[in-house]
């Protein structure tokens, strides 16, 4: 049976597409890209509970610097070019989103 060709195949097609090169490539891709995720978790969850001990009443602000900082970061992937991205970029990327899970896990386990 085929499929016909709708944006919902297309897009599923893409994602396979994304998913699949994610899994091909050097060993040392792949292990960066995951030491990176888990350090950037690591430093999200210890760095934002340190920042909010110290800050003390001054929490927003130190919300308000991390948001800033990845924001950033978010504004310069957009000028990376499409392909392959360098392994220092890869790397930076996923500490940032690792970072981002720690932060909106902590915040669920503080009930805020």
């Amino acid at each position: 049976m085929t499929l016909q060709a709708t944006r919902y195949e297309q897009l599923q097609r893409r994602i396979g597409l994304h998913m699949a090169q994610t899994l091909v490539g050097p060993w040392r891709r792949r292990s960066l890209g995951v030491l990176s995720l888990l350090f950037g978790f690591i430093i999200g969850s210890n760095v934002t509970m340190y920042w909010f001990q110290r800050s003390g009443e001054n929490r927003p602000a130190a919300v308000l610097v991390m948001v800033i900082i990845l924001e950033v970061i978010v504004r310069l992937r957009s000028n990376v070019r499409r392909g392959p991205w360098p392994l220092w970029w890869l790397a930076l990327d996923n500490l940032r989103i690792g970072t981002v899970y720690a932060v909106v896990l902590e915040a669920f386990k503080l009930g805020s």
